[in-house]
């Protein structure tokens, strides 16, 4: 009798803990950093990242929003660590006890695609830029998750992994989900590799990515510039309730957004091309340039002249092609 009752008990826990959702099993690193989501309308919300390099503030520098429809949360933007996205996830579930079934990756950079297992252990549907290959297939990314894991630990360890998407976007897209209507707008290659932007309708709320940077210097490394300026030409605001970047706070006036980040860009290219036709040195033709509409922004310091000097080589190229 014993034997049997033992079998019992242990059958009976071996069927609970198959009941628990995996989730339950996995532990991260607590975060510090504060989280609380912004609400933009009844249903879609963002967390705002705060304005540092972006192994500040635990990684927390970049923004990520949700969607709350009648069948499931989308999610837009993962964040930089597994960590932080676990804590997103509390803070959904805070708001509704409905599941995560899909996430929407703007661009493949680290700052926003690390928390990105969370989500799919879960089982989310992941969607990203099909260009995102370049970053998962060609070792870029692999390079970030083993530098994260020295300046992000415990945030970012050597279980983090970078997870690809289960839908290659290479062109934009709409999708009805829960009463919602949601347009995935495929950008190209601007900010990085391959971005996407993302329009909640009828909230109205427009998820841009790194496409746009509020109220601060953006980073831009080795971006295509000139597609950058394009896809902000081409984004459409009028109407819109709210943007959110994918750095900076919600912008309640989405052209002044995109004006700020856009003439930025236009200036870049403006001087360095100038000294790349003019066959004038990089240090020279950064001294002469006026910076001072935009030296007071945050990240001027940290940003601008990686900034310059990135523009100066890829118009570099431009010239020879």
């Amino acid at each position: 009798m014993r034997q049997i009752l033992t079998l019992l008990i242990a059958a009976t826990l071996t069927l609970v803990s198959m009941q628990l959702p995996a989730e339950t099993a996995v532990e991260y690193a607590p975060v510090t950093v504060p989280m609380s989501p912004k609400k933009l309308s009844d249903d879609t919300y963002y967390v705002e990242g705060l304005a540092g390099v972006a192994t500040a503030f635990e990684g927390f520098i970049s923004n990520a929003g949700f969607v709350v429809t009648d069948e499931g949360v989308v999610v837009f933007d993962a964040l930089g660590t597994p960590s932080l996205a676990w804590q997103l996830r509390q803070e959904i579930r805070k708001i509704t006890d409905k599941p995560v079934v899909k996430v929407v990756v703007s661009h493949y950079h680290a700052d926003h695609v690390l928390g990105l297992e969370v989500f799919k252990d879960e089982g989310a549907e992941i969607i990203a830029p099909a260009e995102a290959e370049r970053y998962i297939q060609g070792g870029l990314g692999q390079e970030r998750l083993e530098e994260r894991t020295l300046s992000l630990d415990p945030w970012v360890t050597e279980k983090t992994r970078l997870v690809s998407p289960d839908v290659w976007l290479d062109k934009s897209m709409t999708m009805e989900i829960g009463g919602k209507r949601l347009t995935i707008l495929h950008l190209g290659k601007a900010h990085s590799d391959g971005d996407i932007a993302m329009l909640v309708e009828p909230d109205k709320v427009l998820f841009t990515g790194d496409i746009l940077f509020e109220g601060r210097v953006p980073f831009v490394g080795s971006a295509d510039t000139k597609g950058w300026l394009e896809a902000l030409e081409s984004m459409q605001t009028t109407g819109l309730k709210a943007l959110v970047p994918g750095h900076g706070p919600s912008a309640s006036d989405p052209d002044a957004a995109i004006v700020m980040t856009r003439d930025y860009l236009a200036y870049l290219r403006e001087v360095m091309g100038a000294a790349v036709e003019d066959l004038v040195d990089f240090d020279e033709a950064y001294a002469e340039a006026d910076w001072s509409r935009f030296e007071k922004l945050p990240a001027f310091e940290a940003a601008n002249r990686i900034n310059a000097y990135g523009v100066y080589l890829s118009m570099s190229d431009e010239a020879l092609e």
